[in-house]
This record gives structure tokens, sequence and C-alpha cells, in this order.
């Protein structure tokens, strides 16, 4: 871990819009409960899209599946390696 300052161009609760350093854009923060509800949110998208036949929307609701999972792993696994608990 380390700290550093960053841009926060707001901090509304949910949709806080900050800038990294070294990053040419801001960037949106999600907090990680949120973001395993949306982890949720898209299991049930894909289990009812394959339960009424793959279409053309299958492949970009799967693609959506695999990237927010990937970020919740790493999520995941950055609070453990840093002995912190998960908020879900």
């Amino acid at each position: 871990m380390r700290i550093e300052d960053v841009e926060i161009y707001s901090d509304a609760s949910n949709f806080a819009v900050m800038r990294h350093p070294g990053r040419h854009f801001p960037g949106i923060l999600v907090q990680g409960d949120s973001l395993a509800i949306m982890c949720r949110q898209i299991d049930e998208i894909v289990e009812e899209l394959k339960f009424h036949g793959v279409g053309p929307e299958f492949s970009a609701a799967d693609a959506l599946q695999s990237a927010l999972h990937d970020r919740l792993q790493h999520y995941k696994t950055t609070l453990q390696d840093a002995g912190l608990k998960l908020p879900f």
C-alpha cells in the first residue's frame, strides 16, 4: 500500500470521480459492495439469456460478466492481502 494525492472531481456518495496520478483521464470509484451487487445482477442476466436462448445479447453480457468478475476478484485479493475484511 502507498499513499498518494489524487484529484477528486466529485465525492458524491457512490458517484466519486477522481484522477489517479499518471492517468490522463479521471475514473469512477466503485465501492466494493456496489461492485459485488453489479456482479450478482449480471449473473442473473446471463442466466436468463442462457435460459431463453443464446443470441447476440449473450456475448455482450458474457463479456461484461467477465470484466466485472475480474475486477471483483482483484478487489477481494487486494483487500485480503492487506488484511482487510470484505464489506460483503
